[in-house]
């Protein structure tokens, strides 16, 4: 990957629906060699799709809760089951294994805390694998960020 190719995933990141032609235009190149580069990423992986950030409150989600899990045992047999069950639970924003005395931390969505209550009781309360739940219920988001630091990837760190 080289500067051109990071320049194109800064610019799609902040507008996906960029047409090719503008984006040639921008990084000062032709149209036919900007689409080369784009589809070569996607099909390494590099870029794995293209989505709308929606306002979660506008459409009525208004509860983001993390969620720490510990697993009944620390086996990969557990993590398979509980990987593949969370992996098909819509509300389930991101899914991480995490050390410490925890083995999992989730993002939850949900329109309410009552909603969640009644979805971690038929969802994930209901799995074997799972010893504990402990939850921490997010007063306010002040922000959330979807891009990567595209720009910085060159550069050394400030805070080191």
């Amino acid at each position: 990957m080289d500067s051109k190719d990071l320049r194109i995933l800064t610019l799609l990141q902040q507008n996906g629906r960029m047409p090719i032609s503008e984006l040639a235009t921008k990084l000062n190149m032709s149209d036919t060699p900007c689409l080369r580069r784009v589809k070569k990423m996607e099909e390494s992986g590099v870029i794995s799709g293209y989505s709308a950030n929606i306002s979660a409150d506008s459409i009525g989600f208004n509860a983001i809760v993390y969620v720490f899990v510990r697993l009944t045992e620390n086996s990969n047999a557990n993590a398979d089951m509980f990987e593949s069950a969370v992996k098909k639970l819509i509300e389930i924003q991101e899914c991480s294994v995490i050390s410490g005395s925890h083995d999992y931390l989730l993002k939850i969505i949900s329109r309410d805390l009552l909603s969640y209550e009644s979805f971690i009781k038929q969802s994930i309360g209901n799995l074997r694998c799972v010893s504990s739940i402990e939850s921490t219920v997010v007063l306010k988001q002040t922000f959330a960020r979807y891009e990567l630091p595209i720009d910085n990837t060159e550069k050394k760190s400030s805070f080191f």
